[in-house]
């Protein structure tokens, strides 16, 4: 994993939380083919019509759903690409993953053992099965948190991905997971991951890398505000509440608020 790039892979930046024109340019920019757009507290129609939207022939966008599982103090991030259906964020891990397996999504683990935030390893284990993928790289990871991951993936035997993890549009690309294959649709991307295609996770350089993970970090800190949580996705009427209309009362046994 290293700044190189190889220049005849399939670069895709597996998981990111903006997109707009200045993100698309950037990407292409970058070199990147693929996005992954995963934005949190959207409903699965708009994150796909988004993607749609930004797709072209140069790059394409695939729409995915960060899901929020479990409560707000011990909530454990799971990245799911394929969905047929909407989840709603606040299930219990083991009633998002059972939905999850249900459809045959795509499960990724992003940042794991990152703060409060997280699949750890014995979450990882458990689920061995269903999950297609570990990221080892994050701009928002210190460098023994990215340690961490790598050892996390080696320890179960998972296939590696790093995303830019992008809360902010310069960070779009600065990570990228380069595939052997082809992926030109949404199907193939899908297919990559859930087979374990061959791949390598690379990232940019520099001081300007380096304040760019410094810029995604000191996001958290209002990301993770509590008033503004509280005050905007648990009031029981947000589009990925478990409560919402939209969900029909499906989730009611597994969700936590």
């Amino acid at each position: 994993m290293s700044g190189a790039r190889d220049e005849a892979a399939v670069r895709v930046d597996t998981h990111v939380k903006v997109l707009d024109e200045d993100v698309v340019r950037q990407a292409k920019a970058r070199g990147i083919d693929v996005l992954v757009y995963a934005p949190h507290f959207e409903r699965l129609p708009d994150i796909r019509a988004r993607a749609e939207r930004f797709s072209d022939d140069d790059l394409l966008v695939v729409p995915a759903r960060e899901l929020f599982t479990g409560d707000w103090k011990r909530r454990k991030h799971v990245l799911a690409l394929g969905l047929s259906e909407p989840v709603p964020d606040f299930l219990t891990l083991q009633g998002a993953m059972e939905e999850l397996k249900r459809q045959g999504a795509v499960v990724l683990a992003p940042h794991p053992e990152f703060l409060s935030v997280s699949l750890d390893i014995g979450d990882i284990r458990q689920y061995r099965k269903l999950i297609d993928g570990v990221e080892v790289y994050n701009p928002k990871h210190w460098w023994t948190h990215n340690e961490r991951a790598r050892e996390i993936a080696s320890e179960t035997g998972l296939p590696a991905f790093g995303s830019s993890y992008a809360h902010l549009p310069r960070t779009i690309g600065e990570v990228w997971t380069a595939f052997e294959d082809p992926i030109p649709d949404e199907s193939a991307l899908l297919d990559a991951l859930q087979s374990g295609s061959p791949r390598r996770v690379f990232h940019r350089d520099g001081v300007g890398h380096a304040f760019s993970c410094k810029l995604e970090f000191a996001h958290l800190g209002w990301e993770n505000t509590w008033k503004k949580f509280d005050r905007l996705y648990l009031q029981g009427t947000e589009p990925t509440h478990p409560s919402h209309i939209a969900y029909d009362g499906r989730f009611e046994d597994v969700r936590v608020y």
